[in-house]
């Protein structure tokens, strides 16, 4: 009999109702009892959506990120935080993003709260997903001690609830991968001390009844050196006699060299990521224990498209005969990814909807499968052939496969007129910058007049007219401010867009749009793919009128702000019938429209972002030159058509960079911005043995916490970067938009940055 499980679920809520809870408590509006409570009641919503799973995941649910819930579990707390004694939850608030709350903060008096403030957690893409974690912490000395709690507590509630709870933890080898070391001490020599925390924990576990615990070792489907595989050996071996039945869950790629590991770890269970790891399975069958289960993940975890249930069956049902009871199946990752609920959306296109499912019908397609293969397909015949009915239309639709598209790629496309340096001094002639020169990523704080502009425009209760005398308000305050500040090249902030994609999305052909399609991407931050259907082309203008506008306000350079076509591709839901990369020019080719309409329009600078350039890079190096030439090729495209003198600048954040930092300089922007302030300016280590050719803007400060950043600290960071990078070669800047922060935070915050380059210029011999 086929086992039927989910491996996690989104936190968030339907209606973002975590994310509103969250921000209330931050603000000081509400109490960390009502926090709790919110967090209560969408555990017990969701439980009881999956309770007639075989198995339901418990312990996923997070009031911020996953593993740095392990790392609090572990007792691997950061010193910096270690001398605050209040609650738990508010010092899980501080790592994660500089402070907890504010009035739990401002009536701290316990030693070592001399400053309420501490530098929060670094935080970094979690494997190719657009979820960011908080990185863990090491050093030669760090130690672990249990702190079960929070598992036992929502263990305890499933109980009551009714629930059979498989609880969900990150498994020791990830755990120490994904971490960093802050004294570069060897992580693996952690392990000794690792181990008999986590085998306490399975022992915890087993003692509350538990039969099964999810173990995830995602780090498995990557390229791991030889101590590392020596790792699992050995961490396997000693929870062997734990009482408890371990599933290893890999998950986001193929196991491929380590599948012969993976099949003599002294596991009960192992789960494979059948959509991007299916050629794992058969020779996986070959080589697991007869004794051990095989989940595989045959419902896509990361996309919106229906599965194919009829082509599951068919590849399904030769295995589930020859497992039979051993056969577990699931999605292929964590639901984290998806939006929660299809049946949510009431304006999404119908037929675009009808192809479509959300992580309730992602579990709802599961419970066909496990249906069909134990009592046969006639058990489900209806579902099926309304199944394969939304297949065939999305195939067959004229709407997803243009015949008036085809590429029109050459070569020629990609390359600018000229190299760096001649291009470097046509534009110092027309820019006249100084040293140090301060710019901003793009977006300025969208406040409650903002958001309400924009909510009421779409609503119909005010006119195009109305919204765009709102807008142009915002523009104005924006760059009066920047003005006053000193800064050098200005943004317009962003005002009319309610995100970096989906802005864009709303204006090119071959995307529609949800309601309520929020995924996490970090902590209380949300954001809503724009769903890629089609054939991509832009059909007017997407952002020109407002950067001349905001021009018109200032002499100084005003910077066109878009976002590329690497990161437009990443952060959407992407069709999955044609290679990424054709997707991918197709944006590339329509970015690069509006980037020449700006150019005749008079804009000297434009900003490209690629923030998730790196994101898409393929789990195993092999794949990476692959992903790479056709990234940096598209990045390229949409900007090197334009003269010399205009200077192109673009965007990265939150992500190891070093490694292919080759790759970024093949990019060929003029100026690069990149984040560097929660590593302390560790990304500049790259700089050590690479001679970056072109300018950059190392971020100095931290904008997802809300801490400020003084002038001195700004100067260091800076000077750290001249050791690597010539002076005249660098920005000062944020490390990205500050769309997320109050004013009363932004202002201080930047006026510091601008007395930073100020001093750092008059420092300059």
């Amino acid at each position: 009999m086929v086992t039927v499980h989910n491996l996690g679920f989104p936190r968030i809520g339907a209606k973002r109702e975590l994310k509103f809870a969250q921000e209330a408590y931050w603000k000081g509006e509400t109490s960390r009892d009502a926090l709790q409570s919110s967090g209560i009641e969408l555990r017990r919503r969701y439980w009881q959506e999956q309770a007639d799973l075989d198995f339901v995941p418990v312990g996923d649910f997070s009031f911020y990120d996953h593993m740095l819930d392990m790392s609090f579990t572990l007792g691997n707390l950061p010193e910096r935080v270690q001398g605050f004694h209040g609650d738990a939850l508010d010092n899980y608030f501080r790592v994660a993003r500089g402070r907890s709350a504010p009035d739990s903060d401002a009536h701290c008096a316990c030693h070592g709260c001399a400053s309420t403030d501490v530098a929060a957690g670094e935080m970094t893409k979690w494997f190719d997903t657009n979820y960011h974690y908080i990185v863990p912490e090491f050093t030669a000395t760090t130690a672990f001690a249990l702190n079960a709690s929070r598992l036992l507590d929502q263990l305890a509630d499933a109980k009551a609830q009714g629930i059979n709870a498989k609880p969900v933890i990150v498994g020791p080898i990830t755990y120490l991968a994904l971490g960093k070391s802050k004294d570069d001490s060897d992580r693996l020599a952690l392990l000794p001390r690792l181990l008999p925390v986590y085998r306490s924990l399975l022992n915890t576990l087993a003692a509350q009844g538990i039969a099964w615990v999810q173990i995830d070792e995602p780090i498995l489907v990557t390229e791991l050196d030889a101590p590392w595989q020596a790792a699992f050996k050995t961490a396997y071996d000693h929870f062997k006699d734990c009482n408890v039945k371990l599933l290893l869950a890999t998950y986001f790629g193929q196991l491929q060299e380590n599948r012969t590991l993976v099949a003599n770890l002294p596991v009960a269970g192992v789960h494979i990521d059948a959509i991007n790891g299916r050629d794992d399975v058969l020779p996986l069958l070959e080589t697991l224990p007869s004794q051990t289960a095989l989940s595989l993940g045959v419902i896509n975890g990361r996309n919106i498209w229906k599965t194919d249930l009829t082509a599951v069956l068919d590849w399904v049902e030769p295995i589930a005969q020859r497992l039979s009871d051993r056969l577990w199946i699931a999605p292929s990752c964590s639901l984290l990814h998806v939006p929660v609920d299809l049946n949510s959306e009431t304006t999404l296109d119908p037929e675009v909807k009808s192809w479509m499912a959300f992580a309730l019908q992602k579990l709802d397609e599961l419970r066909i499968l496990a249906k069909a293969l134990r009592h046969g397909r006639d058990a489900v015949s209806a579902e099926l052939a309304l199944n394969r009915a939304a297949i065939a239309s999305r195939r067959q639709s004229p709407r997803v496969h243009n015949p008036a598209m085809k590429e029109a790629i050459t070569p020629a496309l990609g390359q600018r007129q000229s190299n760096y340096a001649a291009r470097a001094a046509k534009q110092a002639a027309i820019l006249k910058l100084p040293l140090y020169p301060t710019t901003t990523i793009g977006s300025f704080p969208q406040t409650a007049e903002i958001r309400q502009a924009r909510s009421k425009f779409k609503s119909g209760q005010i006119d195009e007219a109305a919204y765009q005398v709102a807008m142009k308000a915002a523009i104005a305050l924006s760059v009066c401010t920047q003005e006053e500040l000193g800064l050098d090249v200005l943004v317009h902030g962003e005002a009319e867009r309610n995100d970096m994609v989906e802005y864009f999305g709303e204006q090119l052909e071959g995307y529609v749009f949800s309601q309520f399609g929020w995924v996490q991407s970090y902590g209380s931050r949300c954001v809503k793919p724009p769903i890629l259907f089609g054939d991509i082309s832009r059909p007017r203008p997407m952002t020109v009128a407002w950067i001349q506008y905001a021009q018109s306000l200032t002499q100084k350079p005003m910077k066109g702000m878009l976002t590329g076509p690497v990161t437009i591709l990443n952060w959407s839901f992407v069709r999955d019938d044609q290679p990424r990369a054709v997707t991918c020019r197709q944006l590339a080719l329509a970015i690069r429209e509006e980037v020449l309409d700006l150019e005749q329009a008079g804009v000297q600078v434009i900003q490209i972002d690629e923030a998730a350039l790196r994101e898409g890079l393929p789990l195993r190096k092999a794949q990476w030159q692959e992903y790479l030439d056709w990234a940096v090729e598209s990045f390229r495209i949409t900007a090197n058509g334009v003269q010399d003198e205009t200077q192109i600048h673009t965007h990265m954040c939150y992500s190891e960079f070093n490694d292919i930092i080759a790759a970024i300089a093949g990019m060929d922007a003029d100026v690069i911005t990149i984040e560097c302030s929660r590593s302390d300016m560790e990304l500049l280590d790259a700089f050590d043995d690479f001679n970056y050719p072109n300018e950059i803007g190392p971020g100095v400060y931290d904008i997802h916490s809300p801490n400020i950043p003084t002038q001195a600290h700004i100067e260091a960071l800076m000077k750290k970067a001249a050791e690597r990078i010539p002076a005249k070669r660098l920005w000062v800047n944020p490390d990205c938009g500050l769309k997320t922060r109050q004013w009363a935070e932004v202002i201080p915050a930047l006026t510091n940055m601008v007395a930073a380059a100020k001093a750092l210029r008059g420092a300059v011999v």
